[in-house]
């Protein structure tokens, strides 16, 4: 489908600090004390400190239709995250060989090569996915850009553009303005559940959202409503 090229190809390119402890690397095991060795003193270390986990609780569906509206989203969801990511990757590579580039001629001869050699790449994988899966990718372009692809598209190409490509996608049923907002959309907290549990059993790479999201305060939020409801 020529319209999700088009969305992804028009976007290219988004505590002891004066004496730095040294660790001596031993064998762990359960009879092993570790060491921290600082300015030659060593103290023993009976603590391991691990990086916070989010602890993910069951899912518990309302009804079969549910959870199978769930492992829908799931799959559309896994498919088309890795676009949205490289999206992010590209832009920021872009953005920085651009102001490196002082000529305006110069930046949007640079912009067309990034676009036709990712169009080459990528244009083949991008045709298939469906209407529902090009909605979710624009949403996750905004989470990993913090712009909507409609912002995109006019910062990188022209206004002009932009809104013809918007009708377009809405023939499709596509907003290109589509943000993503777990707190308000449901949809939004069930995809960004999905990435958290993809991300912990590392089926999908971790990429920082553009701006910040606290799952627990997410899960509380949606666990107190469909209480109530």
């Amino acid at each position: 489908m020529k319209l999700t090229t088009y969305i992804f190809v028009f976007f290219p390119f988004l505590l002891m600090a004066q004496i730095k402890p040294v660790i001596e690397p031993k064998e762990k095991d359960s009879t092993v004390i570790e060491y921290y060795y600082i300015d030659g003193d060593s103290i023993p270390v009976s603590v391991i400190d691990l990086d916070a986990v989010v602890v993910l609780g069951k899912l518990d569906f309302a009804s079969k239709e549910d959870r199978a509206r769930y492992l829908i989203l799931r799959r559309r969801t896994l498919k088309v995250y890795p676009y949205a990511k490289l999206a992010a990757e590209r832009l920021v590579e872009l953005n920085k060989r651009l102001e490196t580039i002082k000529r305006k001629s110069d930046q949007r001869r640079y912009t067309k090569i990034i676009q036709k050699y990712i169009e080459e790449e990528f244009s083949a994988e991008l045709k298939k996915l469906t209407r529902s899966e090009g909605q979710i990718l624009v949403k996750l372009v905004h989470r990993q850009t913090g712009q909507t692809t409609f912002e995109l598209i006019k910062e990188l190409r022209s206004g002009w553009r932009a809104f013809w490509f918007n009708n377009t996608a809405k023939l499709f049923d596509i907003s290109l303005k589509q943000d993503f907002n777990p707190l308000l959309n449901n949809e939004d907290y069930l995809i960004e559940d999905i990435l958290e549990r993809a991300f912990q059993s590392g089926l999908l790479e971790r990429q920082k959202s553009a701006f910040p999201i606290d799952y627990l305060d997410l899960r509380a939020k949606w666990a107190v409503k469909n209480d109530k409801e």
